[in-house]
């Protein structure tokens, strides 16, 4: 909703940015798909290692 207001006062004081900006949404977030995949699957090799880790404490109830 605020990215929608924000949006509404730049079309209000600068219509032109404001029409750019709507256009080149799409091919921006196209853009960061692939980072953010590869920040998914970090996240997921960092969390298996932390498991892989913390097995031992765990088996022994710490």
């Amino acid at each position: 909703m605020f990215g929608f207001l924000v949006w509404l006062l730049l079309l209000f004081l600068c219509w032109p940015l404001a029409l750019l900006a709507l256009v080149a949404w799409p091919f921006v977030w196209l853009l960061s798909l692939p980072f953010r995949l590869i920040g998914i699957t970090f996240e997921a090799a960092f969390a298996l290692l932390r498991a892989v880790l913390m097995l031992p404490a765990r088996i022994l109830g710490r």
